[in-house]
């Protein structure tokens, strides 16, 4: 299967929203929230491939055209994430299917998503399919460095404030001057965002040393470990 570039869009220096439309004829493109593809290409004499979390939520529209949307990083040592930046409209790479386990579990319950950096991505296609006047209650922890690196911000505020059942936390690491929202690591807001339960399920996606030190501190504070959803990355 090949995936063509339909679009991309620099949100910020080194951070870039994508829209693929898959090449798979009449085939449709079928996923559930939280799923990833995996592109493949040849660089530099070796074949490689790397895994991306769908963005985008499995619409009926998007369906039918077979398009789906990444948010990514353009990491100073990544080979393919200089390639995917190189591309230009129209020009194509090699893709596997969707897969993956990171998705809600059935039915959903009351959830506490916490994310830092591209790991906004499952949560983003988890929430615009789910999310509705009848949902469970959901609380999106976001984490980044600058306050131009959090992605689809102004889409989550105008979520939070049309659904009163979802709250949207955003916190910056390296906050600028005029910067009035939480600051730190999410670590520091796990406890107030918990609002004292202990019977919700904790999904977490982000860079390694988060996701296990929010693994951590939910397992000290009486959580089963089956209420604990994660993806996490280097």
């Amino acid at each position: 299967m090949q995936a063509k570039l339909i679009e991309r869009v620099e949100v910020a220096p080194g951070l870039g929203s994508f829209i693929f439309e898959a090449q798979n004829g009449a085939g449709g493109f079928d996923f559930t929230p939280g799923q990833f593809v995996s592109f493949t290409a040849e660089i530099a004499g070796k074949r490689i491939t790397r895994a991306y979390t769908i963005a985008s939520p499995p619409e009926p529209h998007r369906v039918a055209l077979c398009r789906f949307e990444l948010c990514l990083n353009l990491a100073p040592d990544g080979l393919f994430s200089h390639l995917l930046f190189g591309m230009q409209s129209g020009e194509m790479v090699e893709m596997r299917p969707p897969l993956g386990t990171f998705v809600l579990r059935q039915p959903p319950r009351d959830s506490l998503f916490i994310a830092t950096g591209t790991g906004i991505a499952p949560f983003r296609s988890m929430l615009r399919a789910h999310l509705n006047a009848d949902s469970p209650q959901f609380t999106l922890l976001y984490g980044a460095r600058y306050e131009s690196h959090l992605m689809y911000r102004a889409e989550f505020e105008d979520l939070a404030a049309r659904f009163p059942r979802f709250r949207f936390w955003p916190t910056l690491s390296r906050p600028e001057a005029g910067w009035t929202g939480r600051t730190g690591h999410v670590q520091q807001h796990l406890e107030e965002a918990l609002d004292g339960r202990r019977d919700l399920d904790v999904y977490l996606c982000g860079l390694k040393l988060m996701v296990d030190d929010v693994r951590a501190r939910l397992k000290t504070g009486g959580f089963d470990r089956k209420q604990i959803f994660y993806e996490k990355y280097d």
